[in-house]
């Protein structure tokens, strides 16, 4: 797969998430606070890394680190991460800061066969810019 991907020119950060965004589907804030009130079942992941999320996450998420996506979800794997392993069939929505992160573990999610992936448009910077509820872990 990887070893067929052979470009004219070296590839960077955004040339990643621009492929990753052009196969995934996204959620604006407005429409994932809607999911959430209604409390429709779907599986919410915080793919930032763990300082980011203690200093403000949505409420329900869990955090799995987009350096670790693969592994947390390959069932194989003796570390996996049941809550995302098991979620094959059911929807999962993604976000990190401002949606890159999320859209590269989308479509890697994709690859491994999850089939109702979205990535949450803006990320948590857009999440938060819209006024939408946080939680906030104890700062000491």
């Amino acid at each position: 797969m990887y070893n067929t991907f052979k470009p004219e020119q070296p590839v960077g950060l955004m040339d990643f998430v621009k492929a990753a965004k052009s196969c995934v589907k996204e959620i604006t804030p407005a429409e994932l606070k809607a999911k959430l009130d209604a409390k429709q079942d779907f599986l919410l992941v915080d793919v930032r890394e763990s300082a980011e999320f203690e200093h403000g996450h949505i409420d329900g998420a869990h955090l799995v680190p987009r350096g670790i996506i693969e592994a947390a979800a390959d069932t194989s794997y003796p570390k996996h991460y049941p809550p995302l392993s098991g979620a094959r069939d059911q929807q999962i929505v993604l976000y990190c800061a401002t949606s890159g992160r999320s859209a590269m573990a989308a479509a890697v999610l994709q690859m491994m066969g999850f089939k109702h992936v979205l990535n949450l448009a803006g990320g948590y910077t857009r999440w938060e810019a819209e006024g939408m509820p946080q939680v906030k872990e104890a700062e000491y």
